[in-house]
């Protein structure tokens, strides 16, 4: 009897727009599992990503601003969280499914490296210095994280490193959301993806094969740009007449004002259509407000001289890392606490012989909060 519940949930579905994604006819999880009596499969998905350990350490995740001690300076968890706000408001008016709307909000960012953007940089270069085909995009690096890194409490074993087996829409809201295409202010859905085309997934340009993944991907920009700027006003590192009076006046003067504008706008240019879009005008100054953003906060002395840090400790870590996990034994015994913990890391995932050390590396110093990237540095590299 007690199915009836989700069931309820699972009509309540079929009122929503022909467009809209339904979780009866999601292609499934990677892994078969019973239903849930009362939740539908993308709300699941939700609840799994909210209550995963990698979540919780977004909190402790750069967002723009390294290491903040200003306690109203957003972090990565609380970008997520606008994120995740935003999107459902509009899929929510658009008719399209908030669960699942709510859960690639949730999981956009579980991929993200110490130090924001700065970090995903440098483990890049790093990788790229071992082998130029290799590469690190926290879009990819996020799927990974879902499919085979997360943490989950099982019957059998707590802390089992297993993955979270979310939907396939899910995991391609994840892998598709690249929100640093600057330009982009039209999204068209790919209808022809499958579960196998996402695990190839290479390229940032690949479009999401749901509506509501396509606002994700679009909101994640609206979330960041104007609170961005709030936040460097509030560190004095900008002041708000720096920001072009003509940008101001398209989209407001305000990060509030801004979300409204464009949230509208979203809205009237997507409302009964297969696509999400802004309109001409408002997608070019939302462009050129990021391209302000870039020059005036993300580009300024204060946060370059702060990426020189990040660079020498995601640096520092990766290559000693790498060299010491040729010898397992000498880190299972080895007097520096993180060396033990990576040890434990490698054997708790149970990598496969095809899984080179670079890469054990990087899903190692890729889940890590800032603070305790700075912690191992400061561990190994002590004198």
């Amino acid at each position: 009897m007690s199915v009836i519940w989700r069931e309820i949930r699972e009509r309540q579905e079929e009122q929503l727009s022909p467009y809209a994604a339904r979780s009866t006819k999601s292609k499934g999880r990677m892994v078969y599992e019973p239903k849930c009596p009362v939740r539908t499969d993308f709300e699941r998905d939700a609840n799994r990503i909210l209550y995963s350990m990698e979540f919780r350490r977004l909190r402790h995740k750069t967002q723009v601003f390294f290491n903040a001690k200003n306690d109203h300076i957003c972090t990565r968890m609380e970008h997520v969280l606008y994120v995740a706000s935003i999107a459902v408001t509009i899929a929510r008016t658009l008719n399209l499914n908030q669960d699942l709307t709510n859960a690639i909000a949730l999981g956009h960012d579980l991929g993200h490296a110490p130090f924001g953007h700065s970090g995903e940089r440098v483990l890049d270069c790093c990788l790229k210095k071992i082998n130029s085909k290799l590469t690190f995009q926290h879009e990819l690096h996020g799927l990974r994280v879902v499919d085979r890194l997360a943490t989950r409490i099982s019957k059998e074993k707590i802390n089992e490193k297993c993955g979270l087996n979310l939907t396939f829409e899910v995991r391609d809201g994840i892998v598709s959301h690249c929100g640093e295409n600057y330009g982009e202010s039209y999204l068209e859905r790919d209808c022809n993806k499958d579960p196998l085309s996402i695990c190839n997934q290479h390229s940032r340009l690949t479009m999401p094969y749901t509506l509501e993944a396509c606002i994700v991907r679009l909101v994640d920009k609206i979330a960041y740009v104007g609170r961005d700027i709030e936040d460097a006003v509030r560190v004095r590192l900008i002041d708000i007449n720096d920001i072009p009076k003509d940008i101001r006046n398209e989209l407001g003067h305000t990060n509030g004002e801004i979300i409204n504008t464009l949230v509208c706008d979203i809205i009237e240019n997507s409302y009964g259509k297969d696509c999400i879009q802004l309109s001409k005008e408002k997608g070019q100054a939302l462009q050129c407000l990021i391209n302000e953003n870039i020059r005036l906060i993300y580009n300024a002395d204060k946060i370059k001289r702060y990426e020189k840090t990040a660079k020498n400790v995601i640096e520092g870590l990766f290559f000693s890392l790498l060299s010491s996990v040729k010898d397992p034994e000498a880190m299972k015994n080895s007097e520096i606490k993180v060396l033990r913990m990576f040890y434990n890391f490698i054997k708790d995932i149970g990598y496969g012989e095809d899984e080179s050390d670079e890469q054990k590396v990087i899903d190692f110093v890729a889940g890590m909060t800032d603070n305790f990237a700075l912690s191992c540095f400061e561990e190994i590299y002590w004198m």
